[in-house]
């Protein structure tokens, strides 16, 4: 039995398909908590289990970091000396941490002017040389693909397949906290990595364990919803930094995988994403904007007769914490007021409050 400050590699090692060459890099990610959210699932208009697997607090702030320990293992493994990726933040972070924590060099494509701040801060801070290009995400992702077949760089994309052996441990962490799946999955869709991997890691779960499946409600942005339209989006524009993309690489497994499970694929606008961003942190989980996607499409679809969640067992992913875009809560926040330095004006000032 592994020690239960181990990584995933560590811990889940039997469940992961990685090659015997890996060299175990790892910052303790992963054991993220999955929080029962019984007041917000009756504001929904309860009758159900609601939960949120909240994978903001790993190690660089945002899931990334369970596929990117597998990734950047395999590289250091296979005697890569520097790794690349194109980015819309968190992915920029999270491989820039497991780089430094191997002795890496990591090189990382944006988006100009697309990418939020405290993302590109966590990429600049573990000293990853960071490089905007006058394009989309879409355009940044393939360069790197284009360069990581001529140098030898590692590509450690979501199209790096073990990257997705890393993130289905999500999934087995879900199931072992609960005895079993959920009913529902509930998660935002940008790349659509993640979505492929929750559904390998549940299929792996139920074949290995019997624990069932979940369906799966994978959600976009309106404003980038390849997925939903059915074809690509030249332009995507979202609040939601980390999935304003419109060529997602695993689109056609996201697909597959929600059909298969009995679920779907919707859009929702970014208004309904920031007003679930708001309703979150109201009960003390604050996440990005893209991290409130996955339960503002419950939300909708429950609004709209589409989902009657009664009786239902729901995780909803919280993909990223709030600080990976902090500007954002300028938006809907009040400013703090300002007082004298007396007590006489902070009793008026909480006395007229109360009254």
């Amino acid at each position: 039995m592994p020690a239960p400050y181990a990584g995933l590699l560590e811990r889940y090692h039997d469940w992961l398909d990685l090659p015997a060459y890996t060299r175990p890099v790892t910052l303790l990610e992963g054991n993220t908590p999955l929080i029962p959210m019984p007041r917000l699932a009756e504001e929904l208009g309860g009758g159900f289990e609601l939960y949120v697997k909240y994978e903001g607090l790993n190690p660089s702030g945002s899931f990334k970091d369970r596929g990117m320990t597998a990734a950047i293992s395999e590289a250091l493994g296979r005697g890569v000396r520097a790794v690349i990726c194109a980015s819309t933040g968190n992915t920029a972070a999270s491989a820039a941490a497991y780089a430094a924590r191997a002795g890496l060099r990591a090189i990382v494509l944006i988006p100009q002017g697309k990418v939020a701040l405290g993302k590109l801060a966590g990429a600049l801070a573990y000293g990853a040389e960071v490089i905007q290009i006058e394009g989309s995400f879409d355009d940044a992702l393939a360069l790197v693909v284009e360069i990581s077949q001529k140098y030898p760089i590692a590509l450690v994309n979501s199209l790096n397949p073990y990257r997705l052996e890393g993130q289905k441990t999500a999934a087995f962490e879900i199931c072992d906290t609960l005895g079993s799946a959920p009913d529902w999955l509930c998660l935002p869709v940008g790349n659509a990595g993640n979505i492929t991997a929750y559904w390998m890691g549940f299929r792996q779960y139920h074949v290995r364990r019997g624990s069932g499946l979940p369906r799966l409600l994978g959600v976009q942005a309106a404003g980038a919803a390849p997925l939903v339209l059915g074809h690509p989006v030249e332009k995507p524009e979202t609040v939601a930094t980390a999935i304003r993309i419109g060529r997602p690489a695993r689109g056609e497994q996201a697909l597959a995988a929600a059909e298969e499970s009995g679920g779907r694929i919707i859009a929702v606008s970014d208004d309904e994403i920031l007003t679930m961003q708001r309703r979150l942190a109201a009960h003390g989980v604050w996440v990005e904007p893209a991290s409130a996607a996955g339960l503002a499409g419950l939300a909708h679809e429950i609004a709209a007769g589409r989902f009657n969640p009664r009786g239902q067992r729901i995780v909803a992913i919280c993909t990223g914490h709030g600080l990976k875009d902090p500007d954002i809560v300028a938006r809907w926040s009040t400013p703090p007021r300002t007082l004298p330095a007396s007590l006489q004006a902070l009793t008026d000032a909480l006395l007229r409050e109360a009254a």
